[in-house]
């Protein structure tokens, strides 16, 4: 996978947010998850960038972003980028972190957004609670803890087949490239480095005041209240639906990118 060599990199007010920019047209702003980074749309980028304008940034502390030295809120960051490639409204399109970074910067930034795309995700103020995600939550600490960078890589992926499955039943690339970004990412952090994100709260009860459209992609193995959660987003802003890709987990884009690119496409084509 090619790293920071396409990337750009935008002087924010708390050193460089690194970012991705392809093709032209109405822009497309692809947010991704935890601990990797922009290359993690790799299959949806070039297909995206043959009808629209493709940002793929690096949150701030993943990738190629730098780390923060002060407070800070993802939805402010992302804000600051999109003024700066004058680059707003904005499609957002983002899967579990990148999603809450997608409805908190609708939330918070509503001019600079024209449409959201969730997945593996609805809100910031959705919690796992399942005891599967409780159990991964407390091998993340202790491996972190320990200093056992392996055992946290091992302990990450797990998350791509889910409770019900196990890594033989994925395709071995996809773990190996998130392994990849993901010590990458982690590498650039300390243990006893504070975490300085504030997040964006009470956004259940703002949904309604969501005037673009939404849609929620999930992978039909994610848990019984995730997709509860997505069904509640989409239902209780003015224009949202929730689609189920059968058969896969948290990553839908990853492990059945065909079927992901068609219902994305669908939804910004028709915008």
């Amino acid at each position: 996978m090619n790293g920071a060599a396409d990337l750009r990199f935008l002087p924010s007010s708390d050193g460089d947010l690194a970012y991705l920019d392809t093709g032209s047209g109405a822009p497309v702003v692809l947010l991704h998850s935890g601990y990797v980074d922009h290359r993690f749309w790799h299959e949806q980028i070039r297909v995206l960038a043959a009808e629209f304008r493709v940002i793929a940034p690096d949150v701030r502390g993943h990738g190629w972003s730098a780390n923060a030295s002060r407070p800070f809120r993802w939805a402010d960051d992302l804000a600051e980028l999109l003024r700066g490639l004058d680059a707003g409204p904005a499609v957002l399109v983002g899967l579990s972190m990148g999603g809450v970074i997608a409805t908190d910067t609708v939330l918070e930034h509503p001019e600079l957004v024209r449409a959201v795309v969730t997945c593996g995700a609805a809100t910031g103020d959705f919690q796992y609670t399942d005891p599967w995600h409780e159990a991964l939550r407390a091998e993340y600490a202790r491996t972190l803890g320990a200093g056992d960078i392996e055992g946290w890589l091992d302990a990450f992926v797990k998350v791509v087949p889910g409770e019900h499955r196990t890594l033989d039943a994925v395709d071995p690339e996809i773990p190996r490239r998130l392994r990849e970004m993901a010590l990458h990412s982690i590498s650039k952090h300390t243990p006893d480095e504070p975490d300085r994100l504030v997040r964006v709260t009470d956004s259940w009860p703002r949904l309604p005041k969501i005037d673009v459209p939404v849609l929620a992609i999930n992978g039909g193995l994610e848990p019984a209240d995730l997709l509860a959660a997505a069904e509640r987003l989409a239902r209780e802003v003015p224009d949202g639906r929730a689609e189920v890709v059968e058969g896969v987990g948290h990553y839908p884009n990853l492990e059945k990118p065909e079927v992901f690119n068609a219902l994305l496409l669908d939804f910004l084509r028709a915008l």
